[in-house]
Formats: structure tokens, C-alpha cells, sequence
């Protein structure tokens, strides 16, 4: 029996306005809603998105006060640094370089070959978060 890889690490982001985040985030990089669970005044208490075979992402709108909140900054609360930020591999660099460009993602580090192959870019998204975007896959060097 085959099974679709699904990875081990998923990144986990907090949003001011999640729900705008999500749409944003299917327009611009072409993630799929897997499960969004709404809490109160119109916040995400945890979302699921998918990209692809085995890729997601996780999210939640920025909650100061719980537990696991406190232990988060949003990146408007730090100077937009990061210590981490999200790896996107997909197909196709260039049409969602355009996507996102079109998306209103703000471009870090443009569209570019890559000298350790592939080809990708570096963007913010709507709220600040660092992604890296391109076709390079790590994987592939294991098969």
C-alpha cells in the first residue's frame, strides 16, 4: 500500500486577522482550506491549510492571553524581524511569484536561479511573515 508523504514539521502562524490571512494566503500561494474552527469575535482558534502532497500549515489569530499565546510574538511586535521563517516548495516559481507579487506580497529577495538549484524568491505576506518560495526540493535529493 502507498502512502502520500505527509510531513513531520508543520509551521504554526498567528494572525491578526486570520480569516483575511487565510483568503490571502489561498490567493497568493495557492493553499487549500483543510479545517478552520471560528472562536469568538470573529477570531480562528486553529485553521489547517494544505499545499500540495503532504504540505500544511497551521494558524490562529494572535491571542496574548492563553497560554501558548504568551509565549508568541507577531512579527508587528518585534521590527518585522524573525527567528524563523516558512519554506514553500512548489512547481512552478515564476506563477506564484506573479500570484503573490499580484497578491500584494511584499518581495524581500526577487526571482532568482538558484545556485544550489531550483529556482525561487523571498516575500512578506500581508501581515509580515517571512516565506521562502521555490522549486527547489530537499527531498528529491533522498530518492
Amino acid at each position: 500500500m502507498t502512502t502520500t508523504p505527509h510531513s513531520t514539521a508543520i509551521p504554526c502562524l498567528r494572525y491578526r486577522d486570520a480569516h483575511a490571512a487565510i483568503e490571502w494566503l489561498i490567493r497568493a500561494f495557492g493553499f487549500q482550506k483543510n479545517a478552520v474552527y471560528d472562536g469568538p469575535d470573529n477570531t480562528v482558534v486553529h485553521a489547517q491549510l494544505t499545499h500540495g502532497e503532504g504540505g500544511m500549515i497551521m494558524l490562529g489569530s494572535v491571542d496574548n492571553k492563553s497560554e501558548y499565546g504568551k509565549l508568541m510574538v507577531h512579527p508587528d511586535e518585534i521590527g518585522l524581524r524573525q527567528t524563523s521563517s516558512t519554506c514553500l516548495i512548489v512547481s512552478d516559481a515564476d506563477a506564484v511569484y506573479a500570484t503573490a507579487k499580484a497578491a500584494g506580497a511584499k518581495m524581500l529577495l526577487d526571482i532568482r536561479d538558484m545556485d544550489y538549484g531550483g529556482r525561487g524568491f523571498t516575500c512578506r505576506d500581508l501581515e509580515g511573515y517571512v516565506w521562502s518560495i521555490g522549486s527547489y526540493n530537499p527531498w528529491q535529493t533522498f530518492a
